[in-house]
């Protein structure tokens, strides 16, 4: 489901008429801010979820060879 051309032109109208001329440019500041805050986030999370797998396969190594040494 894709918009196409005359959709995309009546959405900039009905924003451009609901909200005016001044405050389109505030509106698109904070939906870059927003983007840029989701996506900094977003990173982080990533970041913490492989630390952690790391973590976990690193004590899982370490406990297999703990066993094999205690054999």
């Amino acid at each position: 489901m894709s918009l196409g051309l005359t959709e995309i032109v009546l959405i900039l109208v009905v924003v451009l008429i609901l909200f005016g001329g001044k405050r389109i440019p505030e509106l698109a500041k904070a939906l870059g801010k927003a983007q840029y805050e989701y996506k900094k986030a977003k990173e982080m999370l990533q970041n913490e979820a492989k630390d952690l797998k790391d973590t976990v396969e690193k004590a899982a190594e370490d406990e297999a060879k703990k066993s094999e040494n205690d054999k």
